[in-house]
């Protein structure tokens, strides 16, 4: 799976939460309160479920969730790719 793949399926799972079609790979929608740190764990489970990667203790840093960019950076180093 490429990253531009990974990203098309993040984007598709936050357009479900985030009304923002025009959301940026590498916008923080944390810090734009476009979304809260509850729904972090929502993420968390999307990405070992869609993924089928293990979000390991030293993964869960906000810094690897709070973009497309950054989820897609994790999801490539633990896929291999």
């Amino acid at each position: 799976m490429t990253p531009e793949e990974i990203k098309t399926k993040v984007r598709a799972f936050l357009l479900k939460y985030i009304k923002k079609p025009d959301l940026k790979d590498d916008e923080d929608y944390f810090a734009s309160k476009l979304i809260n740190s509850l729904f972090a764990m929502q993420l968390v489970m999307f990405v070992e479920k869609e993924f089928k990667v293990k979000v390991e203790d030293k993964d869960l840093d906000i810094k690897n969730f709070n973009a497309i960019d950054s989820i897609s950076s994790l999801v490539t180093r633990k896929l291999g790719c």
